[in-house]
């Protein structure tokens, strides 16, 4: 899922050293608001149950809600506005939502800008003057020059829900091309640009998913895509053969010619991306989210085929840089925490790799800028960042701000300086300029906030999952709090994917933080927080070791009073959906509030949608084996849940565009969760239209979730909420 779901979110570079902050006044006047204990709770809407089964190695599974699967059906629709009907009226009847509402839009209402880069003869940078829906792309020429509209994203539809996800320059910078997502769907239009101008030119491109785009010279740009579904829904049906083609400007899509890929290669993520000096297309091939196939072509050889670095789908592979010939290679190849090689073009395979950073005990993400190789090390989830120099001689040690997460350090071989952003749990994000000969650091941007970091604190633990192993997490809190079992505890993971949890400033977590609350984020197996091992570990047959740990997080916040199973809450997002799916099921007694946002919620049939087959290095399938189809239906939320059980309150969160995870695991396991709880606890679930995954959501859209969310767990904690102006 991290490979093929994760690589759209960031515009490009520099959205990912995005200046995040928040406004926040010391002097405020505080009007307390009490939790309503009478909210009338609407009947459920009657989910029609039809009989169909499944028969699984001689079990035979019974899936009744399998109509909600299609997401074209008139009654799934009015399903859907039936639901979100029960979910609007009893959120409008909690007392203290529109103030939370209104706290939130008040904490993201400032201005917000990203580092610059440049492209040709400008300069550019996103900018967001506080709530508008998207980031606004600028640009000048040199520091002193006008500032002008480049993209204006807020312009693209008139209700937000079109972002701009991905914009590519050509070297010179004169050209340009722009993906853009349409309710947040995954597939994306590009449109051309001739960027001096500003004027759109040649045919826009459609049906452009999980693509990056490579210029080459002026003449083109590689791009990936699989063929539209004939039959079925074009956000749920399956997606098969991914290819990689050339566009030649100012020529048909249809004319396009495909480089890699197709009906040869079934279920393959194909990306490409070219040497800064133009002269080698790279192309990587993975049929799942972990391991991948390496080719390298030489462009500046017109008859030159593809020659192969890596040709299994082992380990985790890719080309960082080169000089003429010699490549720079990220490689997992015997070293699980990763390392760096060089390697000919002419003989790049792995037997002919010598070593230039060795492995550590770290795991190693590299990058590359003014000659140098900054090697970003992950220290127990926190960043360390060592630069090299071209013949793997360690330079330095980049001091930092402190405990958190540096990113950012990426620049062209020309450049004297880069940008890199700082951030944890209690600092929004400052971006550094730093001068790479010197490796000098200076604040390049802060914005003009009131809040104060000072009077919060993070603190790191390590605590003991159900079979010994030591799992790290990071707990945020207000100063001088009482450790007496009573906080209103919100606990996050993901665990998947090798996916890592660094530390990040959250605008809506200053909601809970300011009430006294606590903000807690346990790194489970499954992660790549202790590089591949880590995430083999929470893997198929292995899954449950994320779900324990998850669980001994809950434990351990409960044992040392931090907070106690009334004042728990608990939160997840795609694959932390099933997370929090899976804990809920295993341990209803141990959580007040759970909210599985976009999950992965049906095991048994995950892999038949979308490209959902790509996750099954992760899961495995029930196809797979009579075994593994046992141990998926044992744990899979949707297929777990239980008669006659008392759940905790629980709002599912989901999207009627999310073409990654397809909401019809949501809508079954609510209407299940509906029909099998007991109690009081009130079960919801939330569906955004014109709204996908989650990435180019508009800012009004988040802050509403964001207030729901709140909202719905002060209400079932029946905590009251102190007003802020």
């Amino acid at each position: 899922m991290r490979y093929a779901l994760e690589n759209n979110q960031m515009m490009n570079r520099n959205l990912s050293i995005l200046l995040v902050a928040i406004s926040f006044s010391a002097c405020q006047q505080q009007k307390t608001m009490e939790s309503k204990k009478d909210i009338l709770l609407k009947p459920y809407p009657k989910t029609e149950k039809i009989d169909h089964n499944d028969n699984y190695f001689g079990t035979v599974v019974n899936d009744p809600y399998r109509w909600l699967e299609d997401d074209r059906s008139e009654n799934t629709k009015k399903w859907v506005a039936a639901e979100n009907d029960v979910t609007e009226d009893y959120l409008a009847q909690i007392p203290f939502r529109e103030a939370m509402r209104e706290r939130l839009e008040n904490l993201w209402n400032f201005e917000k800008v990203t580092a610059p880069f440049e492209e040709g003869a400008y300069t550019y940078y996103y900018k967001n003057d506080g709530l508008q829906n998207q980031y606004v792309l600028y640009r000048k020429k040199g520091e002193d020059g006008k500032e002008e509209v480049f993209l204006d994203p807020n312009k693209f539809s008139e209700d937000g829900t079109t972002s701009l996800a991905g914009v590519s320059f050509s070297k010179d910078g004169s050209l340009a091309a722009y993906q853009i997502s349409e309710g947040g769907s995954d597939w994306r239009k590009v449109i051309l640009l001739d960027a001096a101008k500003n004027q759109v030119i040649g045919d826009t491109l459609i049906d452009v998913k999980f693509s990056g785009l490579a210029w080459h010279g002026n003449e083109g740009f590689y791009y990936s895509s699989y063929d539209k579904p004939k039959d079925g829904s074009v956000l749920s049906a399956m997606t098969d053969q991914h290819k990689l083609y050339f566009h030649k400007l100012n020529t048909a899509q249809k004319d396009d010619q495909l480089i890699f890929g197709g009906s040869t290669t079934p279920r393959r993520y194909i990306g490409a991306n070219l040497s800064e000096d133009e002269r080698f297309l790279i192309v990587s091939a993975a049929n799942t989210t972990s391991g991948n196939e390496l080719y390298v072509k030489d462009l500046s050889n017109a008859g030159a085929g593809f020659i192969t670095v890596v040709d299994n789908m082992e380990k985790n592979h890719y080309i960082i840089d080169n000089d003429g010939a010699k490549l720079f290679i990220y490689t997992e190849l015997n070293a699980p925490n990763g390392k760096v090689v060089t390697a000919d073009f002419t003989n790049p395979t792995s037997a002919n790799w010598k070593d230039l950073i060795k492995e550590t005990d770290q795991v190693l993400s590299p990058s590359t800028g003014g000659g140098k190789i900054f090697a970003n090390y992950l220290k127990d989830a926190t960043s360390l960042v060592k630069q090299y120099d071209r013949s793997g001689t360690l330079e330095r040690e980049i001091d930092l701000p402190g405990l958190g997460t540096a990113a950012g350090f990426g620049a062209k071989q020309k450049d004297k300086s880069l940008y890199y952003s700082f951030t944890n749990y209690v600092n929004p994000g400052t971006i550094y300029k730093y001068d790479i000969a010197s490796g000098k650091s200076d604040v390049y941007k802060t914005s003009a906030i009131k809040f104060d970091p000072s009077g919060y604190e993070s603190k790191q633990v390590f605590y003991t999952s159900k079979d010994g192993t030591r799992v790290p997490m990071i707990i945020t809190y207000k100063k001088g709090i009482k450790l007496d079992g009573t906080n209103p505890t919100m606990l996050y993971g993901y665990g998947g994917f090798n996916a890592s949890l660094t530390p990040a400033f959250s605008t809506s977590n200053v909601m809970l933080l300011e009430q006294g609350g606590v903000y807690a984020v346990a790194n489970l197996r499954g992660g790549g927080e202790y590089g591949e091992n880590w995430h083999l570990a929470g893997t198929k047959m292995k899954k449950q070791n994320v779900f324990d740990d998850f669980i001994a997080a809950a434990e351990y916040l409960i044992s040392e009073k931090y907070t106690s199973s009334d004042r728990l809450a608990i939160s997840g997002g795609s694959n932390g959906g099933l997370l929090v799916g899976a804990a809920l099921t295993q341990r209803p007694e141990l959580f007040k509030v759970a909210f599985p946002a976009v999950g992965v919620l049906d095991m048994l049939r995950y892999h038949k949608f979308t490209a959902g087959a790509g996750w099954a290095f992760d899961y495995g399938t029930a196809d797979d084996s009579k075994e593994m189809f046992e141990y998926l239906h044992a744990y899979s939320p949707y297929h777990a849940l239980k008669e006659g059980t008392a759940y905790p309150a629980t709002m599912v969160t989901t999207a009627d565009h999310d073409d990654r995870v397809v909401p019809a695991h949501s809508f079954k396991f609510a209407a299940r969760l509906q029909e099998y709880n007991t109690g009081d606890n009130p079960v919801l679930i939330r569906i955004d239209t014109k709204a996908g995954h989650g990435a180019g959501k508009s800012t009004a859209m988040v802050i509403a979730e964001q207030t729901d969310k709140w909202a719905f767990m002060f209400q079932n904690m029946q905590l009251n909420y102190k007003e802020i102006k």
